[in-house]
C-alpha cells in the first residue's frame, strides 16, 4: 500500500470517532496494553508530559512543545483531530510524523491489529509512541484524546500532568456534571507526579484535591498563581504580557482570547518543569510563545487566513470554547461580521447556537465528516435563536457566498466544528 492506501484502510477499517463519534469510542486499556506490550512498550523509552482538559489542551499541548523545542529537547508532540493531513498528529520537533514509517507500520504490523479490531485512536497511539521511540525524542508532549482516566494514552508515566479546564463536553461518555467530567480528566493523576490545574470552579476543585492526596501528587493551581502582571493586545493580532518571571515582555503568537488562561496555566506548567530538573531559560519560554505555529504546525487558533475582508477561523466548538470567540466576535470594530458555522450532531448545539451574536450574517453549513449536523437543521436552529442567513451544502460554497458578499472592512468567522475549519482550511491547500 501507498500512503493513501494506508489512509484509506486506517479510517475504514477502525473506528474513527473524528467520522462516527460515539460509535468509534472504546472504554477500557485492554488493546492498548496488548499493543503495548507487543511493541516492547516504547513510552518507556522517553519521558512524557500529559495535557487534558475541555478546552485549550490543544494550544497548551503545542505551546508546551515549542517551548522544549527551543531548549534544545528533540520533542515529540501527539495531538488529535488533524485538520488537513493524518500526518499533523504525530510531529518530533514540528516535523509530521515520516510517510513511509506510517505505511511500513501498518504493512507490517496489521496481522497483530486486525485480530483486535482496535478503534483508529488506539492504533495511532502505538504508531505515536513507536515513532518516539525510534525516533529517540528526549520528551514527547502527549495530548488526551478524550477524558483520561480511561483514554489510551493513559499508560505513561508523565514528568508532569496538565490539566486546563472543565467544562460540559462529551457527557455521554464522561458524565453529565462539572464533578463527573472532572473525576474522569484526574484520572491522569499519576502516583507522585506534580499536577498544574489550570482552571477551578467550586465542583471541581474537591475532585482535583482528593486525586492529589490519594496518589500524593503535589498540586498546582495557576488559576490562584497568576503569572500574568498585564497584557495588551497590539495591532498586529498579538498578546504582550508582562509576567512574574520576565523584566520584559512575552510575547504570545496565539492570538485568541482564550490564551490569556492557557498561557498562565502553561507558564505554571513550565515552572514545574524547571523544578523537575528540565533546563528552560527565559528566552526559551519566550521564543516558544512568540514562534509556536512555526515551530509545531499548530493551526486553525483564532487564525487569520485574508486581509480586506479579515477572514479569521478558530476550531472552538463548545460553550466553553464559543464563550471566548463571542467575546472575541462582540469587541471587533468592523462594519459588518459574516459568520460561516457548523457542527457536528453529538454538541450542544442550541447551547452554542443560543450564544452567538444576532447582529451578524449566517452562512449555515456543514462539514464532510458523518457526524455533521445537516447545514438546513444548522440554519432552523439558528432561526430559533433569532440569527438570520442561509443554508449551504459545503463549506467551499459557504465560504465563497461569505467573502462575495463581506466590504473590505467586514470580518468573516469561520468555525462552530474542528471540522468546518478543516474543510475550510482545505480551500487553501488545494489552491496552492
Amino acid at each position: 500500500m501507498d500512503y493513501q492506501e494506508t489512509l484509506s484502510y486506517l479510517y475504514n477499517s477502525t473506528p474513527m470517532f473524528q467520522n462516527v463519534g460515539k460509535d468509534a469510542y472504546k472504554e477500557g486499556l485492554e488493546n492498548t496494553l496488548i499493543l503495548d506490550g507487543y511493541f516492547s512498550h516504547p513510552h518507556t523509552k522517553f519521558k512524557t508530559i500529559h495535557v487534558a482538559g475541555t478546552n485549550g489542551k490543544g494550544s497548551s499541548s503545542h505551546t508546551i512543545a515549542a517551548i522544549l523545542q527551543s531548549a534544545g529537547y528533540k520533542t515529540g508532540l501527539y495531538t488529535s483531530p488533524h485538520l488537513l493531513d493524518f500526518s499533523e498528529r504525530i510531529r518530533v520537533d514540528g516535523k509530521p510524523i515520516d510517510k513511509k514509517f506510517v505505511v511500513d507500520f501498518v504493512d507490517n504490523h496489521k496481522h497483530v491489529f486486525e485480530p483486535l479490531h482496535p478503534s483508529f485512536f488506539e492504533l495511532t497511539t502505538a504508531m505515536a509512541f513507536s515513532y518516539f521511540a525510534e525516533e529517540k525524542v528526549d520528551v514527547a508532549v502527549i495530548e488526551v484524546g478524550l477524558g483520561g482516566r480511561l483514554d489510551c494514552t493513559n499508560i505513561i508515566t508523565p514528568d508532569l500532568s496538565v490539566i486546563t479546564n472543565i467544562s460540559l463536553d462529551h457527557t455521554q461518555f464522561l458524565g453529565h456534571t462539572l464533578s463527573e467530567i472532572a473525576s474522569e480528566k484526574a484520572g491522569i493523576i499519576k502516583p507522585g507526579v506534580p499536577v498544574v490545574i489550570g482552571e477551578y470552579t467550586d465542583e471541581t476543585k474537591p475532585v482535583f484535591v482528593n486525586k492529589a492526596n490519594e496518589t500524593g501528587s503535589e498540586i498546582v493551581f495557576a488559576q490562584d498563581n497568576q503569572m500574568i502582571v498585564d497584557y495588551k493586545k497590539t495591532s498586529d493580532g498579538l498578546f504582550r504580557y508582562h509576567t512574574k518571571l520576565f523584566l520584559d515582555e512575552l510575547c504570545g503568537e496565539l492570538g485568541g482570547n482564550c490564551q490569556i488562561k492557557n498561557t498562565n496555566t502553561i507558564l505554571n506548567a513550565t515552572v514545574k518543569l524547571r523544578e523537575t530538573g528540565y533546563n528552560i531559560s527565559d528566552d526559551n519560554i519566550k521564543n516558544g510563545f512568540r514562534n509556536v505555529c512555526k515551530f509545531t504546525g499548530l493551526m486553525g487558533r483564532w487564525q487569520k487566513m485574508e486581509e480586506h475582508p479579515d477572514v479569521i477561523c478558530d476550531t472552538g466548538h463548545n460553550i466553553g470554547g464559543m464563550e471566548y470567540i463571542v467575546g472575541q466576535l462582540s469587541g471587533v470594530e468592523y462594519d459588518n461580521v459574516h459568520i460561516v458555522i457548523g457542527m457536528v450532531n453529538d454538541k450542544d448545539v442550541n447551547g452554542v447556537v443560543s450564544m452567538l451574536p444576532k447582529n451578524a450574517r449566517y452562512y449555515f453549513t456543514q462539514a464532510s465528516v458523518k457526524r455533521a449536523l445537516g447545514a438546513d437543521e444548522m440554519k432552523e436552529i439558528g432561526f430559533n435563536h433569532g440569527l438570520s442567513g442561509d443554508s449551504y451544502p459545503c463549506v467551499k460554497k459557504a465560504f465563497e457566498t461569505a467573502r462575495s458578499n463581506a466590504g473590505s472592512n467586514d470580518l468573516i468567522f469561520v468555525g462552530g466544528s474542528t471540522f468546518i475549519v478543516a474543510d475550510f482550511m482545505a480551500l487553501y491547500k488545494n489552491n496552492d
